[in-house]
């Protein structure tokens, strides 16, 4: 709920947003440029095994809390969160989660694995690894003119 008392401004909304959410494309840019976060893929094993995204780590949500030491004894590490896709909340709770650890470098992928692999961004699978077309609804057109 909104405290109408102290509301916070667009400016400090958005700056915030920004700073703990990211998207595919910047996570893919990160990880080509060495500076790859820790990635954690927060949902079923259903899940992980149908498609993932190469070098994450399944922690699947119920078990972060009790399990992220394991992985990221240092709580200024970078650490990336998600789930299914927009319309899954998983890796936000992952995400407060470790924020409520302690955890001071934490975001979420918006988008999720749906749209990773809808950009066109390497998966992998139980049985390889993979990259499908680009979706031109989710990933910028290339060769051709955009709309907007």
């Amino acid at each position: 709920m909104v405290d109408m008392q102290n509301p916070i401004s667009a400016a400090d909304f958005f700056a915030a947003k920004l700073a703990h959410q990211t998207d595919p494309a910047d996570l893919a840019a990160a990880r080509a440029s060495g500076m790859a976060p820790l990635i954690l893929d927060v949902r079923s094993e259903a899940g992980w095994r149908q498609g993932r995204i190469p070098g994450a780590v399944h922690l699947p949500g119920p078990q972060v809390a009790g399990r992220i030491h394991e992985f990221a004894p240092d709580r200024d590490a970078p650490i990336v969160t998600y789930c299914w896709g927009p319309g899954c909340n998983g890796s936000t709770r992952a995400a407060f989660a470790l924020a409520s650890m302690g955890y001071t470098r934490v975001q979420e992928m918006i988008g999720g694995f749906e749209y990773w692999a809808r950009e066109g961004l390497a998966v992998v699978t139980d049985a390889g690894r993979s990259r499908r077309a680009p979706d031109d609804l989710v990933a910028p057109v290339r060769g051709g003119v955009s709309a907007g």
